[in-house]
């Protein structure tokens, strides 16, 4: 911590330390639009790091995220252009270009991309490192 205003951090040898920035990462517009990924993954945060992790995915109409159950992350999705249908065991949910979504952990859910396809940017805390434990006995 500096010991006066204007000065800077430095590190435990000494060099100066580098101060958290503010970041654009991508535009997402530009990535909607961007064809050349027909389906999947169009972008995903790789900063070092960081204690979240987000991706913006694309669907081509009619194409689906099977039904699956979060067992450990809370997930929030925002829909960034087209739209579909979420389904959880009660039922269906009509998203929409601007929609915001909470997943919680535990939920079960599908998603299927309407007839302009569905793209959503997803964000949720980080998933731990796999980790090798002993087993009981060892």
């Amino acid at each position: 911590m500096p010991d006066r205003p204007g000065a800077r951090s430095v590190d435990a040898t000494g060099v100066p330390a580098e101060q958290p920035r503010l970041q654009v990462l991508a535009d997402v517009h530009q990535l909607v639009g961007d064809s050349s990924v027909p389906s999947g993954a169009r972008w995903a945060l790789a900063e070092p790091g960081r204690q979240l992790d987000a991706n913006l995915i694309h669907l081509p109409a009619g194409h689906r995220v099977d039904t699956h159950t979060e067992p450990d992350l809370d997930v929030v999705l925002v829909v960034v252009a087209g739209g579909g249908i979420a389904s959880t065991p009660d039922g269906e949910q009509m998203l929409a270009d601007g929609n915001v979504v909470w997943l919680p952990r535990g939920s079960t859910r599908s998603l299927i991309a309407g007839g302009e396809g569905l793209s959503y940017l997803t964000v949720h805390r980080r998933r731990p490192g796999l980790q090798i434990r002993k087993r009981p006995g060892e």
